[in-house]
């Protein structure tokens, strides 16, 4: 999955309990997916394949053919997701600064400095 092909709107809530039954699974079909969301979101069968297809076209689902039934997998781990969110607000708040970003998560006691620190050693040994 590129950045060109996936949207660039952020996921809603339901939208990501979606994908992460999806990840946690490999693959569903809707009525798996309407199933395990039932409990925190009772949906009907046409609103979950709705959601599926909107999921397809925004880049974060591909499906296959089971006989008649559509089984859906991510087009990518949930790691590459998040990045990618992340990214859409460090170019959204801070004009694409990483450094900026990071400052303000500090500034904010997000993230300590020793975190920091801890972050950019790991860093520093992937070279």
């Amino acid at each position: 999955m590129t950045r060109s092909n996936v949207s660039s709107k952020p996921l809603t809530t339901l939208q990501k309990a979606i994908l992460d039954f999806i990840w946690s699974s490999g693959s569903a079909n809707a009525e798996q997916v309407r199933e395990a969301l039932a409990q925190e979101h009772p949906l009907k069968d046409s609103s979950v394949r709705t959601l599926l297809r909107r999921l397809e076209s925004q880049g974060y689902l591909t499906h296959a053919l089971d006989g008649k039934t559509f089984v859906y997998r991510a087009t990518a781990p949930s790691g590459s997701v998040a990045a990618r969110a992340v990214r859409g607000i460090i170019d959204r708040f801070w004009a694409g600064s990483v450094e900026q970003f990071l400052t303000g998560m500090v500034d904010e006691q997000v993230l300590s400095v020793e975190q920091l620190e801890r972050l950019a050693r790991k860093v520093r040994s992937r070279k």
